[in-house]
């Protein structure tokens, strides 16, 4: 899935791969998904964004995002991202496949479930979502402070679980329960330790395994579970993930354990995050 640290490092790429690139054609839904999501009709895709060229890129939260001129195409949760060559054979299953004039092209496919938005600039005044993304302090600047962090911990019940808290109501839009598991990890905390059975020390780990996790995550290309546009795996190794499931904590030895929680998995080590309820 699509979270923060990917999204950017997808944003980046985008912007060194496409630059200056004219789009020549828009086909989408050729393979038709129940769970892809579009703004409006994608039949009209091809009408609002053939003929314009690539400006830049940017990611909000889980979200990259092209500029195409006035107009933007967001990719969001389940949607993999792929750039082509002139030479390379296009696939026969897609959701949006976006052709350029030096004949290269970049695709998207939805796994499970996902969005790809042609909006014009200013105008998906409905996507609440997207707009909470550009409005809150991505947890990759200075602005998303122990300050800021102090204050969403005030907004939600002390009794609250902390996976509740960091990956659920995009409370931090991006972080999902991917890139939650490896942050806990380094806090050594359990995903299922309430808010208010951490102490002050505990707390100040939280808030640095976010930004600290988050920063590694995306300086090392994103995580080993996902890929970027080139069809690469991210190069940084997830210490728990599907990966890592039954094998030795780094840290201690203890083996990883999974279980379901919250509508995901959750992965820790038993004996380095103790719950704490």
């Amino acid at each position: 899935m699509l979270e923060l640290p990917e999204s950017a490092v997808l944003a980046e790429q985008l912007i060194e791969t496409l630059m200056g690139k004219v789009i020549t054609s828009v086909t989408c839904n050729a393979h038709p998904h129940g769970f892809a999501w579009y703004s409006g009709d994608p039949a009209l895709y091809h009408d609002k964004l053939a003929g314009k060229k690539i400006t830049g890129a940017l990611a909000y939260g889980g979200r990259p995002e092209i500029w195409a001129e006035n107009m933007r195409v967001s990719f969001c949760d389940g949607v993999q991202v792929r750039y082509l060559s002139g030479g390379e054979e296009r696939p026969r299953k897609h959701q949006l496949l976006m052709e350029f004039s030096d004949e290269s092209a970049l695709y998207g496919s939805v796994r499970m479930y996902g969005g790809i938005f042609a909006f014009e600039e200013g105008h998906n005044d409905d996507d609440y979502y997207y707009h909470l993304a550009k409005e809150k302090p991505s947890p990759y600047t200075d602005a998303f402070d122990a300050v800021y962090f102090d204050s969403l911990l005030k907004n939600v019940s002390r009794s609250m679980r902390v996976k509740a808290f960091l990956a659920t109501e995009q409370r931090i839009p991006g972080f999902g329960n991917g890139v939650l598991q490896d942050t806990l990890w380094n806090a050594s905390l359990h995903p299922k330790s309430k808010l208010e059975a951490l102490t002050d020390k505990q707390m100040e780990a939280l808030f640095t395994g976010v930004k600290t996790t988050l920063t590694h995550m995306r300086d090392g290309g994103g995580r080993d579970t996902e890929r970027d546009i080139f069809g690469r795996p991210g190069g940084y190794m997830t210490r728990l993930s599907s990966l890592t499931w039954k094998k030795p904590c780094p840290r201690c030895g203890a083996v990883i354990i999974r279980e379901a929680y919250l509508g995901g998995n959750i992965y820790y080590c038993p004996v380095c995050q103790p719950i704490r309820a």
